[in-house]
């Protein structure tokens, strides 16, 4: 996209693309997919459920029908293959926690000159916002990784290693799938406590729990108990300053026996900062909800691992999804 010929009529498009975005927001707020199903339904009957003016019921799945989402005939809506699976909350591949979770971003979004001029956040921290909020997020991060993580793991050479730490590893997801792949590794997770009920909750489901544990803890203000064979860092150094990510870093570099590997995974920028488009307007959406938190080049994380000590420092072969990618250091035997 970035790429592309920029013209009055590609302006506006970008300028009005919210239109849909907002349509897709509110038919996954109302469950429209997941209402539909697998049958074919009419606009009465959907409107019935939701107790809702027909006609207002109708616009919007008509709305999401021109999106190409549904398909529509004489006898009502239906599913296509993509809705059915990403956008019911009754799929293994449902994406729609994460749609919540954009959503509940658009207002701080609609300020964002606000947060230009000032340079501070307009949003709270996720841990301070509503309960739907917060399980959006959790929700939405877990969704994704679920979905990643089988691609990811892979490229991460775990081999020989006993004791992974993932930092700031939310519900566990990546552990989770890190001991799924290697059979003689076991993970502690350390979180925040307010994360600890959902993560405990995920483990003990995926049958887990006596390879992977939870320790309560705030990687910024509290010592890392134990000593790993390798520490995984997954999209937690974006929320912090450059400082800040060198203090997390340093404590990484500090819990590990020597030899061992920490593996950062992030929104890549190149090095000169204006590209790729994701990690670049990535970068607004921190500035949005973090004091000094914004997407980092690979050359500042690269710079990030060798201020704490770590050598042999690479970028892995992966690209995720938005730009993500894989920076990897060891420490010295």
């Amino acid at each position: 996209m970035d790429h592309q010929t920029w013209t009055p009529d590609r302006i506006l498009k970008t300028s009005g693309n919210y239109w849909a975005t907002c349509a897709l927001h509110g038919a996954v707020a109302l469950d429209l997919f997941t209402r539909v199903g697998d049958s074919r339904v009419d606009g009465q009957t959907v409107a019935g459920q939701l107790n809702a003016p027909v006609d207002a019921v109708i616009r919007i799945l008509d709305a999401v029908t021109a999106m190409g989402l549904l398909t529509k005939d004489a006898a009502g809506y239906a599913n296509t293959e993509v809705s059915r699976t990403y956008l019911c909350v009754d799929s293994d591949r449902y994406i729609g926690y994460i749609i919540r979770h954009h959503h509940h971003l658009v207002g701080s979004w609609a300020r964002l000159p606000e947060a230009v001029l000032t340079g501070k956040p307009i949003r709270l921290p996720v841990q301070e916002r509503e309960m739907e909020e917060r399980e959006a997020f959790l929700m939405g991060m877990f969704n994704l990784a679920m979905q990643l993580a089988p691609r990811l793991v892979p490229v991460v050479d775990l081999s020989g290693r006993r004791k992974l730490l993932d930092l700031g590893g939310g519900p566990g997801t990546y552990a989770i799938h890190f001991c799924r792949h290697y059979p003689n590794l076991t993970a502690t997770v350390m979180d925040l406590p307010t994360t600890r009920p959902f993560a405990e909750k995920t483990i003990r489901k995926m049958g887990m729990d006596e390879r992977v544990s939870y320790i309560p803890g705030d990687y910024l203000e509290d010592d890392i108990p134990g000593s790993y064979d390798a520490v995984w860092m997954s999209h937690i150094l974006h929320g912090e300053s450059a400082a800040g990510c060198i203090c997390i870093v340093e404590k990484a570099a500090r819990c590990l026996n020597p030899g061992g590997v920490a593996v950062i995974h992030e929104f890549i920028l190149d090095d000169t900062l204006d590209r790729p488009l994701f990690p670049a307007l990535f970068s607004l959406n921190m500035l949005l909800g973090t004091e000094g938190g914004r997407a980092y080049s690979q050359g500042q994380l690269a710079g990030m691992l060798k201020t704490a000590g770590f050598v042999d420092i690479q970028r892995l072969d992966f690209e995720g999804p938005n730009s993500s990618g894989l920076i990897r250091g060891v420490k010295p035997a």
